[in-house]
C-alpha cells in the first residue's frame, strides 16, 4: 500500500494549487505557472542530483541515449504545457470545475496512451475504478460546483483543462519511460521537472515579474510543496505501479481541489456535486484495494522495492 499512499499523497499536495491561485496574487496563469516550475523544477532536479550520489551505481538498461533524451524532453513539455492550461481552466470556470476536467480527462488519456504505446492493457480494477472515478468526476463539474453552474461553463476553460489533463499524461508517460530505461524515480522526475525549470526562469524573466513581490509565498508553495514534495511522492508510485493506476489515483487531487474551494474559497456545492464526490471516492478506493490485492511488482533498476 505504501507506493499507493504515496500517490494518494502527492494528490492531496496536487489538489492546494488551484486554492494557492485564487488566494495568491493577481499574475497571469502563464506567469504563475513558469514561478511554479522555475523554483520547483530546478529544486526537484537539485534533490535528484543529491540523491544520485548517494546512491549505488547500477547497471543501465541497455537503451540508446536518443530514447531517452526524448522521454526527457517529452516529459518537459508535458511539465511546461501543463502549468498554464490548468491555470487557465480554473482561472475560467474556478477550483473545483477546472480541475476536475482536467485530472478527470487524464486517467482516460493516459490509460489508452498506455495501451497503445506500451501495450499495456488496463486490468479489470482499473477499468472499474476509473468509470466509477470518471462518473463522479462528470457528475461534480457538471453539478455546479465552483464558479460556473449548468450551462454557464466556460468552453475556453473547458479546453484548457482538457489540455492540461493530455499534458499530464505526456508527462507521466514520459517519467514511467525513463523508469523502465533504468532510472530511478525520482531521477526521472527530476530531469524532466528540471528541464522545464531551466526553460520557465527563462520565460520568467522575459515577462513582468512586479507581481512576486506580492506572491513569493505562493510562489514558494507551488514550487516546494506541490511540485518538488509532491512529484517524489509521485515518481515514488510510479516506480512501482503502472501509469492508467497512478494516474487514477490522482483523482484524489480534483476531491480534495473541491473540498478547499467549498471550505476556503466559499464555492458552493450541489447536491449533485455531493453525489459526485461520493462516487470518486468509491472509485479510488476500488483502485486501492485493487492494488493491494495484486502481488508486488517487481523492483526497477535503480530503486528499491
Amino acid at each position: 500500500m505504501r507506493p499507493v499512499l504515496a500517490v494518494l499523497l502527492a494528490a492531496v499536495c496536487f489538489g492546494t494549487t488551484g486554492t494557492a491561485q485564487a488566494l495568491g496574487p493577481d499574475a497571469p496563469a502563464f506567469a504563475l505557472g513558469a514561478a511554479r516550475i522555475a523554483v520547483g523544477g530546478l529544486a526537484l532536479g537539485a534533490v535528484a542530483l543529491v540523491l544520485a550520489r548517494r546512491r549505488p551505481p547500477v547497471v543501465p538498461v541497455p537503451v540508446p541515449a536518443a530514447a531517452r533524451a526524448a522521454a526527457v524532453v517529452v516529459g518537459a513539455l508535458g511539465v511546461l504545457a501543463y502549468q498554464p492550461a490548468f491555470f487557465v481552466g480554473t482561472a475560467r470556470n474556478g477550483v473545483a470545475v477546472g480541475t476536475v476536467v482536467a485530472l478527470g480527462a487524464a486517467p482516460v488519456i493516459t490509460g489508452l496512451l498506455a495501451w497503445a504505446l506500451r501495450r499495456e492493457r488496463p486490468g479489470a480494477s482499473w477499468m472499474l475504478a476509473t468509470a466509477l472515478a470518471t462518473a463522479g468526476v462528470a457528475v461534480l463539474g457538471l453539478g455546479g460546483g465552483g464558479a460556473a453552474a449548468v450551462g454557464a461553463v466556460d468552453p475556453v476553460g473547458v479546453l484548457a483543462s482538457l489540455g492540461a489533463g493530455t499534458a499530464y499524461a505526456a508527462y507521466t508517460l514520459a517519467g514511467k519511460a525513463l523508469i523502465d530505461q533504468g532510472w530511478d524515480a525520482t531521477s526521472s522526475m527530476g530531469a524532466m521537472f528540471g528541464a522545464a525549470g531551466v526553460v520557465s526562469v527563462g520565460v520568467l524573466a522575459a515577462g513582468d515579474t512586479s507581481w512576486l513581490a506580492d506572491g513569493l509565498v505562493t510562489v514558494l508553495w507551488l514550487g516546494l510543496v506541490t511540485t518538488t514534495g509532491a512529484y517524489v511522492l509521485f515518481g515514488y508510485g510510479l516506480a512501482r505501479l503502472a501509469a492508467p493506476t497512478v494516474a487514477t489515483l490522482t483523482l484524489a487531487e480534483p476531491l480534495t481541489a473541491t473540498v478547499l474551494g467549498l471550505a476556503v474559497l466559499g464555492e458552493r456545492l450541489s447536491v449533485a456535486s455531493v453525489l459526485g464526490l461520493g462516487v470518486l471516492a468509491a472509485g479510488l478506493v476500488v483502485l486501492a484495494l485493487g492494488a493491494r490485492r495484486r502481488a508486488p511488482l517487481p523492483a526497477v533498476a535503480g530503486t528499491v522495492a
